[in-house]
């Protein structure tokens, strides 16, 4: 490894509180990097990111093509496979032809028109969770604000009832723990736990659909079908999960870290509440400066070769988006937060077939939760600096600590 690769330390809690130096460090220094302590090639700029994620010789399994032998990997522990079967049956973590027909599928019930339909739903969850946090005076923003309403919204759509909600965050947190660098054996255990009991409520609530169908999610993906082609069980039971999973993570991540910006840029936070017209820009901006998932992983299906190096099939590629939405070559003067930049291709929903299916319910999320605090909490300000949490790819803070 060379110096730069070196200074990228995922485990360390100075890194996590600030990766931008070590990303810039890496950009300057090569297109492609060796990292040991994961195996994996870093790669670093915006352009290889893009084109990466987009490229075929890529794929987030290599179970469609090769057997774990095949591809000169060790299989899961055995005792690992209630995650890795909810896992590996969503569209994350699916190639094609299985992740088109699936994609194709949840289409058909998660529409645009579905998610515009949401929006006075979600306006009104966000103003209501404004007002408590201003009836309090302040508190955790994450807790009284970000995590509340993405979680509520996903709940919402699923039908899931309101006394069940509480459970979701929890076996949540438990299962994403699973994406971070070389976990640990306990958040393995965690992991599968979550696994097994989310996987069977959500088939007793499916076996309730289909005797009564609603109007939610889960009674349309049931409905779902093409000519003879309909989802399996625990197709739906994984594509449930990857849209909480996926649909609040990030979302919560970027409420708190948008906030932490805000506050460390006055003079932008004195902006946008000048002229709330700024908020569609503004929104990704602040998901571009700081990014909620700061890697995206993948296996190299066939050789290919970046800036004279082969990177061989069987290796993993690490997609930095964090360092690419930081990138000189894309974004003039990236290290600055300009709520009014406009051409801005940030990769923070992802590209090519694996694009975020939510993003356009993220983004009435956000621009919603934004909006409400801007309005009705004109005032509010950071009590404490506060601390991150030691996960890196999903990247976010334990608390934000505010007052009105």
């Amino acid at each position: 490894m060379n110096a730069a690769a070196v200074a990228f330390d995922p485990w360390s809690p100075a890194f996590v509180a600030d990766p931008y130096p070590a990303y810039a460090g890496l950009r300057e220094t090569g297109r492609v990097h060796w990292y040991e302590p994961t195996g994996q090639w870093l790669i670093p700029r915006h352009a290889d990111v893009s084109a990466l994620l987009r490229d075929r010789r890529l794929g987030r399994t290599y179970l469609h093509r090769f057997s774990h032998e095949e591809f000169g990997r060790t299989p899961p522990p055995p005792e690992h496979e209630p995650f890795h079967v909810l896992n590996g049956n969503g569209l994350l973590d699916l190639e094609p032809p299985d992740h088109t027909r699936i994609r194709r599928l949840i289409s058909k019930a998660f529409t645009a028109r579905t998610v515009q339909r949401l929006t006075p739903a979600v306006e009104r969850m966000a103003a209501e969770l404004a007002d408590e946090l201003c009836a309090r005076g302040g508190g955790d923003l994450i807790e009284l604000v970000a995590e509340p309403l993405p979680v509520a919204v996903i709940a919402e759509m699923l039908g899931i009832p309101r006394a069940d909600r509480g459970l979701l965050r929890p076996w949540s947190a438990d299962i994403v723990g699973m994406f971070e660098l070389n976990p640990t054996e306990e958040a393995a255990r965690r992991a599968v736990r979550a696994s097994v009991e989310f996987s069977a409520y959500l088939r007793d609530l499916i076996a309730e659909r289909r005797a009564a169908p609603g109007d939610d999610l889960i009674s349309a993906l049931i409905a779902a079908h093409d000519e003879d082609d309909r989802l399996s069980e625990q197709e739906m039971i994984s594509t449930c999960v990857l849209l909480l999973n996926a649909g609040h993570e990030a979302t919560v991540n970027t409420t708190a870290n948008g906030w932490l910006t805000l506050f460390r840029n006055p003079d932008q936070l004195a902006a946008l509440r000048a002229d709330p017209a700024l908020l569609p820009t503004a929104v990704e901006e602040l998901m571009r400066y700081d990014t909620p998932l700061q890697m995206f992983e993948r296996w190299v299906l066939d050789d290919i070769e970046i800036a004279g190096r082969t990177l061989p099939r069987g290796t993993e590629v690490a997609l930095l988006f964090g360092s690419a939405n930081r990138d000189p070559e894309r974004f003039p003067d990236p290290d600055r937060l300009d709520l009014t930049r406009s051409d801005n291709p940030h990769l923070t929903f992802g590209a090519g077939i694996h694009y975020c299916l939510g993003a356009p319910l993220a983004r009435i999320e956000l621009a919603a939760s934004f909006g409400a605090l801007l309005e009705r909490a004109p005032g509010l300000r950071l009590v404490t600096e506060p601390r991150w949490k030691p996960g890196y790819v999903i990247r976010g803070l334990e608390e934000l600590v505010v007052e009105v």
